[in-house]
């Protein structure tokens, strides 16, 4: 099939299955990735090979780029600890235990390819576990963490690998040696990050076109990923794209215009559904060219598939084993820790625990395994490697994923943030509404221009009724909970807005109006709808 046509097929493909699994309200990543391993070896199907090139290079750095901006900066500086010994102390710390696993059941390999193995398989990915996590409830902080964990793990395991990776190759290397370079790549990374956020928030702030500023928006992650790793400079991408991401995203909301804001909402979105869909899909139709590319290897297949199975085993439990001694000893040796932040229910570390899918980075560092070491002999062990990355990654994704929402719900892990929210947002409303009326009437008695009472009145009813909904909305619960003033007003007017809409349309297929007129008067009755729509 042509390279073209192979590509659309994947689009479309991986779209409708995901568009399915959205409307059924089963987990997308996994029900893509369960289609994607059934599609593999279906006549007619091409091989689509993962590059590691289209995965580090085009796929990563704009999910990364979208969750960072879709972070708490504030939630993640609050959680800097349990994020800080996930990001970096489980996956050091799987890295080394699946190492020396690996070592111990395959010697042949050889130490440094087992490490390489470890950090390939060591990094969680957050996107099925936290979809899932906000679909079933998860207590917000539960997300927070797991989502920042996601953002920074990436960059601590693949600075390992590539570590690993050059000693395997035949490269020298030092303890010193690693921590210097590693110590280099993080805070390089993080200060790349840091000016390419500033200059970019820089020019949003300056600028009054929601057009460029929204391309500037999707050119950043990769400039923010390349400035940090090329020819030259040999930092941390992971954690530039990240930073970049915290730091325009935390002042968007004083620096973006309101139209650059709704066009950036969706955008993203959009990006992220097409994305996330191609990469789990990937993830599955990878399973030909895994077995495809195994060779005459010191083990049978069966003993293969056992180390494999044994592997992903023990890349399960080592998580278990660093999050609860990491969630309790600090509390228990730390009064200040103890008191900031109280021990949580055994249920919470449980259920992070259990959240460790691997995904899509783990697959591209496999696949990106050189083929040779700097002598010219080929690099013994690598196709085992590769299917064993593959193994772990389907494991953890479809025996994790799919028990996920059960763990929760079985162990009562659910956030209590609705009411809290409810509650903070109708302060927040109301705080906004008498500082918006205070500003009316300042510009009154700083202004000559007389305004009618008319307006006044509708400028005063509408930053009240905002007030009135989040109240109302507050109020409204319970089993004998009736529809409040503001829901029969929505339900009603979207009806009206409806009628309006056909009206509209009827006018132009009858050639009383123009499109260019439809257009316009669309995006007012558009917006006014999203507005009823929360």
């Amino acid at each position: 099939m042509d390279e073209g046509l192979s590509l659309l097929a994947l689009l479309i493909a991986a779209v409708a299955v995901a568009a399915v699994a959205r409307r059924t309200k089963t987990s997308a990543p996994l029900v893509l990735v369960l289609a994607g391993l059934t599609a593999s070896y279906l006549p007619g199907v091409p091989d689509y090979t993962l590059s590691p090139e289209l995965a580090l290079l085009v796929i990563l750095p704009p999910l990364l780029y979208s969750a960072a901006l879709d972070s708490s900066y504030l939630g993640i500086r609050a959680n800097l600890r349990p994020i800080g010994l996930l990001s970096v102390g489980a996956v050091l710390f799987t890295t080394i235990v699946v190492g020396f696993t690996v070592y111990a059941l395959i010697p042949e390999l050889g130490l440094p390819l087992s490490f390489a193995l470890g950090a390939i398989v060591a990094p969680p990915d957050a996107v099925a576990a936290t979809t899932i996590g906000r679909r079933v409830g998860l207590p917000r902080r539960v997300v927070t963490i797991l989502a920042g964990e996601s953002l920074v793990n990436d960059a601590t395991a693949l600075t390992a690998y590539r570590l690993a990776v050059a000693v395997a190759l035949g490269e020298g290397f030092s303890l010193l040696t690693g921590l210097l370079d590693f110590l280099v790549a993080a805070l390089g990374g993080i200060a790349i990050g840091l000016v390419i956020g500033y200059l970019v928030a820089q020019v949003n702030r300056r600028m009054n076109d929601p057009l460029v500023e929204n391309t500037v928006g999707l050119l950043t992650p990769f400039v923010a990923y390349l400035a940090a790793e090329n020819d030259l400079v040999h930092t941390s991408g992971v954690l530039s794209v990240v930073v970049a991401g915290l730091y325009i995203g935390h002042r968007s909301p004083r620096q973006s215009s309101y139209a650059s804001r709704l066009q950036a909402g969706s955008l993203w979105k959009m990006l992220d559904f097409l994305l996330e869909s191609v990469v789990f899909a990937l993830i599955g139709l990878q399973l030909r060219s895994v077995v495809g590319a195994l060779g005459q290897g010191p083990m049978t297949g069966p003993e293969l598939v056992f180390v494999s199975l044994t592997v992903a085993l023990v890349v399960i439990v080592s998580r278990f084993v660093w999050v609860f001694p990491a969630t309790y000893l600090p509390r228990r040796f730390s009064r200040r820790v103890r008191d900031a932040d109280p021990s949580p229910r055994w249920q919470v570390p449980f259920v992070i625990s259990w959240a460790g899918m691997r995904g899509v980075v783990s697959l591209a560092a496999a696949f990106g395994l050189p083929f040779a070491a700097d002598d010219g002999t080929p690099l013994a062990g690598r196709d085992t490697v590769l299917f064993i990355t593959f193994v772990v990654v389907i494991v953890t994704l479809v025996v994790q994923g799919f028990s996920l929402p059960a763990v929760i719900r079985r162990l009562g892990v659910a956030g209590q943030e609705s009411s809290a929210d409810n509650l903070a947002e109708a302060g927040a409303q109301q705080a906004a509404a008498d500082a918006a009326l205070e500003r009316l009437d300042r510009a009154l008695a700083e202004s000559d221009e007389e305004v009618p009472e008319e307006v006044l009145t509708r400028l005063r009813e509408r930053v009240e009724l905002r007030a009135l909904m989040a109240w109302e909305r507050l109020g409204a619960s319970g089993p004998e909970r009736r529809e409040t003033p503001q829901e029969a007003f929505r339900r009603l007017r979207r009806e009206m807005l409806d009628t309006e809409r056909t009206t509209f349309i009827d006018l132009r297929d009858s050639g009383q109006i123009d499109d260019e007129v439809l257009r316009r008067v669309l995006i007012e009755l558009d917006l006014e709808q999203a507005l009823l729509a929360r």
